[in-house]
């Protein structure tokens, strides 16, 4: 994925209102990011642990999705795969995003499990740890296993944009 700046970020949402947008908590370090091994930009609120954002490229543009982490209830970590890298940890969470457009006013929304962290690409490229049995051995390359979690997402995105 390309560098991006808070600008491109803030006006690529499609679930949420301006306001919201401009209201959000956009990290400060984007230089930092190593955006050589991202497939998509991913992020918790600081403020809010239920509140996280992805910004993925499409077209020659970007599509920003807000997203809600369901609550965690019971006292153990249960490790669950998630639906975008199949990478499988306890660091997964049913995320669901309002639906955009008209859709989402009337309440509507589109859910998927994923890495609560949004780092699918740094554990698809072994760049970040999910701990051991995490991630399976798999006959596909790299750059397949890439382009099914890009697939994925892209299949999340459209659900959300229905």
């Amino acid at each position: 994925m390309r560098p991006v700046t808070e600008s491109e970020i803030r006006t690529s949402f499609v679930n949420c209102t301006k306001g919201e947008a401009k209201r959000m908590a956009v990290p400060r370090d984007l230089a930092g990011k190593p955006w050589d091994d991202l497939d998509f930009f991913g992020w918790q609120d600081p403020a809010s642990p239920e509140r996280a954002y992805l910004v993925t490229p499409h077209g020659d543009g970007l599509i920003g999705i807000a997203l809600r982490r369901a609550a965690q209830t019971g006292g153990h970590i249960r490790r669950t795969m998630c639906s975008l890298c199949l990478t499988t940890h306890g660091g997964v969470a049913l995320m669901t995003a309002r639906k955009a457009g008209k859709s989402g006013q009337n309440g509507n929304s589109a859910g998927a499990y994923m890495c609560s962290d949004l780092a699918c690409s740094l554990y698809l490229r072994g760049k970040k740890d999910a701990g051991p049995g995490a991630r399976l051995h798999e006959s596909l390359t790299l750059d397949m296993q890439v382009e099914r979690t890009v697939a994925n997402l892209a299949a999340f995105v459209a659900k959300v944009r229905a």
